[in-house]
């Protein structure tokens, strides 16, 4: 099975082709060829299908093997992935996800996809049950964890998001806490993870705990739910700079919510099952 490998500032996806149709059990697969010490190792798994409704389809499925709805960083590789590979050559293509439709955006240097801009739908603010059955106010409420407090938000950016503020963020307390709020009972199924901090008005740090991949170098979803949320909470402008660990996404809400980043190849071959 031919592979693409790419990352979207670290994020790291297995890309293939299955334009023509060919019967594949994607879970199965994204567990074996995401596995970083018997496959080739990655996040996640992207797929390009043919759509009905849309330019193009991506599918992606975490490297547990669940299906995710979205994802801001596979999808500037998957759209970088479909034009460069001339699949589909153009500058602005429809792309249908399990979140909804997504236009892309790409900006072309001698060919190739040097930067990708999303328009990545609006998000859900309120009547978000399905996701969130807590009765408070979901921008702004309080978890209690083995005697530590975390102040959080919680909304729909294509995919739950829970955002966690803090002033100083570390890995060891994502390890430990980002599992634990990924799993509590009132995100029924499930909530990614987004350690936030504020730096300006202008600019954040997130480091995000995703599920079913656990702690990812950089996650597009999640860096749009923490500019939401974080503006709204009146944080921050409704543009904002993200430093992420491998470099910057640049988010701005009006209305919609738009993402802005590079995606890059890194290697390509055959994957033997």
């Amino acid at each position: 099975m031919y592979f693409a490998k790419m990352h979207g500032l670290g994020n790291d996806f297995i890309v293939i082709n299955n334009l023509d149709g060919r019967n594949i059990d994607y879970s199965n697969l994204a567990r074996k060829i995401c596995d970083r010490h018997f496959g080739i190792g990655a996040d996640g798994l992207l797929v390009v299908e043919k759509s009905k409704i849309a330019d193009i389809k991506m599918l992606i499925f975490n490297s547990d093997g669940s299906q995710a709805e979205m994802c801001g960083n596979g999808i500037r590789c998957f759209a970088k992935y479909v034009f460069e590979k001339e699949i589909l050559k153009k500058e602005k293509m429809i792309i249908e996800t399990l979140a909804g439709i997504m236009v892309a955006e790409l900006k072309i240097n001698n060919s190739l996809v040097n930067f990708v801009k999303i328009n990545m739908g609006k998000p859900q603010i309120n009547n978000i049950e399905s996701i969130f059955n807590l009765k408070v106010d979901n921008l702004n409420y309080e978890i209690n964890l083995n005697e530590k407090k975390f102040i959080a938000s919680t909304l729909l950016m294509g995919v739950p998001h829970t955002i966690i503020y803090t002033e100083d963020i570390k890995d060891e307390d994502i390890l430990i806490f980002g599992p634990q709020i990924e799993k509590l009972d009132f995100y029924p199924y499930k909530t990614n993870v987004n350690f936030v901090k504020v730096i300006s008005n202008k600019k954040i740090k997130v480091k995000t705990w995703e599920r079913g991949a656990g702690l990812t170098l950089a996650c597009g979803t999640g860096s749009c739910a923490s500019v939401v949320a974080a503006y709204l909470n009146g944080l921050t402008n409704n543009l904002v700079e993200v430093e992420l660990e491998a470099g910057s996404l640049f988010i701005e809400y009006n209305d919609d919510v738009y993402m802005e980043g590079p995606a890059e190849f890194i290697c390509e071959g055959n994957f033997f099952e």
